[in-house]
């Protein structure tokens, strides 16, 4: 009997076993609860085998920062497949009927996800366009250079939950300076403080959440917890602020604590500003991780839907095997005010696969340095560099909230 690709009609208990057997892992029933929550069961794919569920692919309904603005995002989740079925391109079957659907509904031209085994994506179509740094401070190489107004900045301990919406409101509003960062709305404001499929509570005090404040008004907030392993530390969830001061207040405070030996978090943007304020350069001992994974689904709604640093007129040719409508040469005209692409037939000036596409698109990392490397073939003189200036940001993608 063939295996049947469709949409989900069932009870999350039943997804929620397909998940168990997929993933391995010990997740709590606390944990399993928050990820039903903000689960959207109409965009859920399956593969059925004989009745049985064996694959299963989500997406998420996001509002996602691209340069210059803001675009609809499938956000792609939940991908797994049972073990007994691998091998019979399920997951292929199922990333493309989830990205055909995507495009013919004609409300996001991007898909993105965060990625549990990377060289699985790129063959989809997928191409690494953020990344995070994961960083331990040990408590004596916390000194920073002076920040000016740092002293002026208020830091008070508050209540997680009674203080939610106006973290986030203020969470929000910084989202949309920064590529990458999806709007919260209620669903993902209580996803943030509770205990879900990435979070690891062993050993650790409950969610603590403090303010940055200045004359009153809120300026910033962290989320972190306290362990007390075989070696004590403060874990980082999340440090917001409206301006550097507030900003180095709070991760001043995170580095401060009483009986624990050093502060970590896992997920600091690669230009935060205490990557460079730390006295010693070698304190955070930083690891690149990769972040969030992005896919064009509609090449022209999507190289139309972000602006450019600079005036752009280039035909791109775009490789594309897998979603054969993107396939084909798209005349990009634009720059800091917006931008128009459509279909063309005139030579190319570039060829790109549609993976590095994705890969440049929120700004990072540059095309010219994926020239470099080989994945863009160059055909007119002088466009690599006119068109990596182009797709260039003033700050690098960034995902603060994973899924």
């Amino acid at each position: 009997m063939a295996i049947e690709i469709g949409r989900f009609t069932g009870e999350w208990d039943e997804l929620l076993e397909l998940l168990d057997m997929a993933f391995s892992s010990p997740w709590t029933d606390a944990q399993y609860e928050s990820e039903r929550k903000i689960w959207e069961r109409d965009r859920s794919t399956v593969a059925i085998d004989d009745g049985q569920l064996v694959g299963h692919t989500g997406t998420f309904s996001h509002q996602m920062t691209v340069p210059g603005g803001q675009l609809p995002v499938a956000g792609v989740t939940m991908v797994g497949v049972r073990a007994t079925h691998r091998r019979r391109g399920i997951l292929r079957d199922l990333m493309r009927a989830q990205l055909t659907d995507i495009h013919e509904a004609g409300t996001e031209p991007l898909a993105a996800l965060t990625a549990s085994e990377p060289v699985i994506y790129p063959r989809f179509g997928y191409g690494l366009a953020s990344d995070v740094q994961e960083i331990v401070v040990p408590k004596v190489s916390r000194t920073l250079r002076p920040v000016a107004g740092i002293d002026e900045v208020r830091i008070r301990y508050v209540d997680v939950r009674e203080s939610l919406s106006r973290c986030a409101e203020l969470r929000n509003k910084l989202a949309l300076e920064r590529p990458g960062m999806f709007q919260h709305d209620e669903r993902w404001q209580e996803f943030t403080i509770s205990d879900t499929l990435m979070s690891n509570t062993s050993n650790a005090s409950k969610l603590r959440c403090v303010l940055a404040e200045r004359d009153g008004e809120l300026t910033g907030f962290a989320h972190y917890r306290t362990k007390r392993a075989e070696k004590g530390y403060v874990d980082v969830l999340r440090v917001h602020a409206v301006d550097l001061a507030s900003h180095a207040a709070l991760w001043r405070y995170l580095m401060e604590p009483d009986l624990l030996g050093e502060t970590r978090c896992e997920t600091v943007a690669s230009d935060d500003p205490l990557l460079d304020l730390l006295l010693d350069p070698r304190a955070p001992s930083p690891i690149t991780r990769d972040g969030l994974w992005v896919r064009p689904v509609d090449v022209p709604r999507a190289l139309a839907g972000r602006t450019y640093a600079r005036d752009v007129d280039v035909v791109i040719e775009v490789v594309d095997d897998f979603l054969p409508w993107n396939a084909g040469r798209w005349h990009l005209t634009g720059g800091p005010e917006g931008a128009e692409c459509e279909s063309t037939t005139r030579d190319a000036d570039l060829t790109l696969h549609v993976r590095d596409l994705g890969a440049v698109y929120l700004g990072r990392p540059s095309l010219a340095r994926l020239g470099r490397a080989g994945l863009v073939d160059e055909h007119t003189t002088g466009a690599l560099t006119a068109t990596s200036e182009a797709l260039s940001t003033s700050r690098l993608p960034f995902l603060d909230t994973g899924f």
